[in-house]
């Protein structure tokens, strides 16, 4: 099946950028001032970047809750303590998150961010409450499947759709915000949780699912709001309410033009779709962020146990202590996206991210003293959770084609759901408190991470020099250039 056919037709011509109002692009442009763009950016910035962050503040909370529920009493209650089933739980998650996110990528462009992902929001509240009434092991592996199918269209959307709407040179500021947002919830859910988990005993429900229920509740909240305050890709943002208009988003689209020239919509066709599969480029990316999240999400679902059993921290404690090293991380992970952004560099801020977690996983995985050993947990979870939002622009800024930037939107999201498989795969249940296997598996995964750049910096750099020569064309573009 060569193609399914066209989904996207070219807009109609009252949409287009060319001759609107009779005007010429640049003669429209014109009448923007320098002040009046800022302020179009900063509006783009409010809607888009504060909206799609708060979702996945709640989705990042929502799928990583289980750790806290988990020392709230889940896993006596569930008797979760036999065998893998812990692990199976965190792993069944990421089945159809992985699946499911190359169709879920095109069925963002086909209906739409705001309709498409505030309804998988909705549907993520009412699983969640869900979950806070399931009776066995079996009816949470249940609940956590449907999570990770519906969350499977969220992430690799969001990313596509900020990459849409930015240059290459201010995106990775975007994307840090973005992830800050979920990092703050991170940091903030051990303490929520501490807080829900005081209900204990009332309406016969027991502490861990209070957790469960009322963050529900929030999720299905911020899913309305998405609903009313999200914004579509630039080319029909003018049709999302008190937002830009056809002027002011051809403007956007004439600056992704002029930036790295794809930012007119393109009709799809399934071998468009998947021809970057073929470009080695794509899979280094994918490796990079595969490697990332297989420690960001050990972190999530291991760290408030290493804490509790491996450090001897109560449950309160061990549900607040998590918040600092997040709030530590994102003051890294936008201090390097500023520098990544300002200095137009991408692959010496991923290694300078690994290196952080390099010196800090050893202090947190093998120090005596547990005061040593929660500074590593700073260290990694800083180094670890900015090379997020690092590697996200890394790879958006190195590819081109609405296209070609969905299946590698898609791609970078679905090995990242990898990471997890195998994050619960090394953090096993009887290597418990220590986790020696998954320290050593999460030091090595930071070492292929720098590998990787390495490797990528030198085949871009020798490719940009045989573009300069004329001797190559770049992502079809004579103007393109890599960004190392």
């Amino acid at each position: 099946m060569a193609s399914m056919g066209a989904i996207d037709e070219k807009p109609p011509a009252e949409h287009r950028i060319e001759d609107m109002a009779g005007k010429s692009p640049s003669e429209d442009e014109d009448e923007f001032t320098p002040e009046e763009k800022k302020k179009i950016i900063r509006r783009i910035d409010l809607r888009l970047v504060t909206m799609t962050g708060l979702a996945y503040c709640i989705s990042l909370m929502d799928r990583t809750n289980l750790s806290m529920a988990a020392v709230a009493g889940l896993k006596q209650e569930l008797h979760l303590d036999i065998g893998e089933r812990y692990s199976i739980i965190v792993l069944m998650f990421f089945v159809p998150y992985i699946l499911f996110q190359p169709p879920m990528t095109i069925i963002i462009r086909k209906l739409g961010p705001t309709m498409f992902l505030s309804s998988i929001i909705i549907c993520w509240a009412a699983i969640m409450i869900g979950m806070g009434f399931v009776k066995d092991w079996g009816q949470l592996v249940v609940t956590r499947v449907l999570l990770g199918l519906l969350e499977a269209g969220y992430f690799p959307g969001c990313v596509y759709l900020l990459s849409c709407w930015y240059t290459r040179f201010d995106v990775q500021k975007r994307f840090s915000v973005f992830y800050l947002i979920g990092c703050v919830a991170s940091a903030l859910a051990g303490i929520l949780a501490f807080g829900l988990m005081q209900l204990n005993g009332k309406h016969g429900l027991t502490g861990w699912r209070w957790i469960f229920i009322l963050e529900g509740v929030i999720t299905g909240f911020i899913g309305i709001l998405c609903f009313v305050f999200l914004v579509d890709f630039p080319d029909r943002a003018h049709k999302s309410w008190r937002f830009l208009n056809e002027r002011e988003c051809a403007f956007i689209i004439r600056r992704i033009n002029e930036d790295r020239n794809d930012g007119d919509l393109e009709a799809f066709s399934l071998k468009k779709f998947l021809k970057p599969a073929l470009d080695p480029k794509i899979w280094g990316f994918a490796m990079i962020f595969f490697c990332i999240t297989t420690v960001t999400y050990a972190i999530a679902y291991f760290l408030p146990i290493i804490l509790r059993l491996g450090m001897g921290y109560g449950v309160g404690e061990s549900q607040c202590l998590v918040a600092p090293p997040y709030g530590f991380a994102g003051i890294v992970m936008y201090a390097t996206a500023w520098v990544g952004d300002k200095y137009r560099m991408r692959a010496p801020i991923i290694i300078f991210n690994s290196l952080l977690a390099i010196i800090g996983l050893p202090m947190m995985g093998f120090a005596k003293s547990d005061a040593v050993r929660y500074v590593g947990v700073f260290f990694t979870v800083a180094g670890a959770n900015a090379n997020i939002p690092a590697c996200m622009a890394y790879q958006a800024n190195n590819v081109r084609g609405q296209w070609t930037r969905a299946f590698s939107s898609a791609t970078l999201v679905g090995f990242g759901g990898l990471g997890g498989i195998v994050s619960s795969l090394v953090f096993r249940e009887q290597d418990a408190p220590g986790y020696r296997p998954g320290m050593y598996a999460a030091i090595a995964c930071n070492l292929l991470i720098i590998i990787i750049a390495l490797v990528l910096s030198l085949w871009f750099r020798i490719c940009n020099k045989k573009a300069d020569r004329g001797e190559r064309v770049i992502e079809g573009d004579v103007a393109f250039r890599y960004t190392i």
